[in-house]
């Protein structure tokens, strides 16, 4: 497997490549406006974008697609809620082959209705799902109840071991794992529902009281 994590600017917006690198297919991952950020990857490894994925429609993780489409001539895959014109849609537990890799869809709602995200081998593309140290914002009603049943329904019970791959550089570090946000992460911490949208209300005095940039 090739994989990049791209810093793509924005809010700290994080892209990513996946390639099959005995094939040289590549999946590309809410991709950035600025396609040298990727372009030369595709050139050192000779890959050739079959897919652009997108983790869900919110305009800084969709605002790089037409360009990259027009430039790769990739299909675009989204989940089916998804508002951004797709050629593809797919829905939780989906499989899409590249090359000799499989990529396997979580819908996780809660930041948006659309959010999903992408398993591929040990390493999880986790969007505005799940950051490290935090998780996607959302309200303090219906969408944070999704996000908490996401969580803990799907994404908790995968692998310690699996590594997460967020959409923005949120945390002290900008990978993790799932293992390690079980044991670290404020909001994975929290043993209630309403302990969770608790801390959401109060997260800037949280991070106050604890010193969190």
């Amino acid at each position: 497997m090739i994989f990049y994590q791209i810093d793509a600017g924005g809010d700290r917006n994080f892209a990513y490549l996946i390639a099959d690198s005995e094939g040289g297919r590549a999946a590309l991952f809410d991709p950035p406006p600025d396609a040298s950020l990727y372009e030369h990857h595709l050139a050192t490894h000779s890959l050739t974008v079959q897919y652009i994925i997108l983790t869900h429609g919110h305009g800084d993780h969709t605002w790089g697609v037409p360009d990259a489409r027009r430039k790769t001539g990739a299909k675009v895959i989204a989940h089916r809620l998804n508002p951004i014109s797709a050629d593809t849609r797919v829905q939780d537990s989906d499989e899409l082959p590249l090359g000799n890799l499989t990529l396997r869809f979580i819908h996780t709602p809660g930041h948006t209705d659309d959010s999903m995200c992408i398993l591929c081998g040990n390493k999880l593309i986790t969007g505005d799902t799940l950051f490290v140290g935090k998780v996607g914002g959302t309200d303090f009603g219906e969408g944070a109840r999704k996000e908490y049943d996401s969580l803990h329904k799907k994404l908790l019970a995968l692998d310690d071991s699996i590594e997460i791959y967020p959409g923005h550089d949120y945390g002290i570090a900008p990978t993790s794992t799932i293992g390690n946000e079980k044991k670290t992460n404020p909001f994975i911490l929290r043993d209630s529902f309403e302990s969770f949208v608790d801390l959401k209300r109060n997260w800037l005095e949280y991070k106050r009281e604890h010193g969190i940039p």
